[in-house]
């Protein structure tokens, strides 16, 4: 039995490394590609030379790369990120608080069933009339930011966890005669670290990685983020891929970094999504 037992750990553990090992498996040949030299882009595995000439392609300094052009784009892309992702927080903490420990009314399954229903469609479905309402806002900040800010998701994770807390917290500090600002702050943020952190890198994570709203509502070029740069920019750089295997490294960069500092808050978040 102990063989048995042991052979079977074997093969899950192997099993586990080989199926994660096809999943790194992109992020390594794009970071491979990126620093091989142009000619022997996308016909080496395992690089026998490196350079950076991509990455200085860039930034203006390697060939005829326009640096301004993608330093704008990166710009752009955390202009945008950063608030749309600070927002749904906010407008998701505020929400969630108000529909499970503020307000007492009898239309609270009514809105959990709408928020849940919304969820059951594809973004996509709502683009043109999201486009259409906020066109006056076409070519700016506020139309990257604003239409995406509130999260249905994001009011549906805080709902939940708010439901999981005791009532006489916040019935204590009521008492005490605290506002429902005062406990927001005080009370019912710091013990959201968790939620509002995989709220925050899950919307910043979408937002970075979003394409179809950002080309339609700013194509300008000054106002492209740097995922739609290199859509556009992948054709007549078709004959040298390395800039645009270097841009994908840098538009996964800040993700990395965000989920390396905040991967504690991030497992407790998931662990309470799997409650």
């Amino acid at each position: 039995m102990k063989r048995k037992k042991k052979a079977r750990t074997v093969i899950v553990v192997a099993v586990t490394m080989i199926l994660l090992l096809i999943s790194l498996f992109p992020f390594y040949y794009m970071v491979v590609q990126s620093v091989l030299p142009w000619d022997r882009i996308d016909k080496e595995v395992l690089p026998t030379g490196f350079t950076m000439r991509s990455y200085q392609y860039l930034m203006g300094t390697g060939g005829a790369g326009n640096s301004l052009m993608w330093v704008r784009a990166l710009i752009n892309s955390l202009i945008v990120s950063l608030p749309t992702a600070v927002i749904s927080v906010v407008c998701g903490l505020l929400i969630g608080y108000a529909v499970t420990k503020l307000a007492r009314f009898n239309g609270k399954k009514f809105i959990m069933d709408s928020l849940l229903f919304q969820m059951f469609f594809p973004a996509i479905i709502l683009l043109v009339p999201k486009f259409m309402i906020s066109k006056a806002m076409a070519n700016s900040y506020f139309g990257m930011i604003l239409p995406l800010s509130v999260s249905t998701w994001a009011i549906f994770m805080y709902i939940n966890y708010f439901r999981t807390l005791p009532d006489a917290v916040f019935e204590a500090a009521k008492i005490d005669g605290a506002g429902p600002l005062v406990i927001i702050r005080r009370i019912a943020f710091p013990t959201t670290k968790s939620i509002s952190t995989i709220v925050f890198l899950s919307i910043f994570m979408g937002r970075w990685s979003e394409l179809m709203w950002d080309m339609l509502i700013s194509p300008k070029i000054e106002m492209q983020t740097l995922n739609v740069l290199i859509s556009t920019q992948f054709k007549p750089m078709g004959n040298y891929p390395g800039p645009m295997y270097a841009a994908s490294v840098i538009l996964t960069l800040p993700i990395i970094l965000l989920f390396l500092c905040f991967s504690k808050y991030f497992k407790e978040g998931i662990s309470f999504m799997l409650k």
